[in-house]
């Protein structure tokens, strides 16, 4: 599931709440569905990227310039990985892509960047 890791922190509350209620809820349903499915074998994981991804929702938004993203392929690789582990280990995780990618000693991520050589990417939200 595409859901930010949990944070009470109220820097995430005010600007958007609703926004904010709406992806926990998803991260939420992670949490619970992963303890309800887990005898059966079946794993549920989050996903959430640490920087902004080049997507045409993002494009909705003004002054948003996506060349300071990163590409909707980081998150591919990184569900795959998950995919890939094992159901009855891996479940009830908030992963965050670049982290996990690291985890499978995948660091060079600049194929990821919308315009090759940027270094400093738009964070995403609910990144602490």
């Amino acid at each position: 599931m595409l859901s930010p890791p949990l944070s009470m922190k109220g820097k995430w509350f005010k600007p958007h709440l609703a926004y904010t209620m709406a992806k926990y809820g998803m991260s939420m349903c992670v949490l619970g569905l992963a303890e309800e499915l887990k005898r059966d074998g079946i794993g549920v994981n989050a996903l959430w990227p640490r920087t902004a991804i080049d997507t045409a929702a993002l494009a909705m938004i003004p002054g948003v310039d996506t060349e300071f993203c990163r590409t909707p392929e980081i998150l591919s690789d990184s569900a795959y990985i998950i995919f890939n582990r094992s159901a009855k280990e891996c479940t009830g995780n908030f992963f965050i892509d670049d982290e996990l990618l690291a985890s499978e000693g995948i660091t060079d991520l600049e194929k990821y960047s919308v315009v090759p050589g940027t270094k400093d990417f738009i964070q995403d939200l609910f990144i602490d």
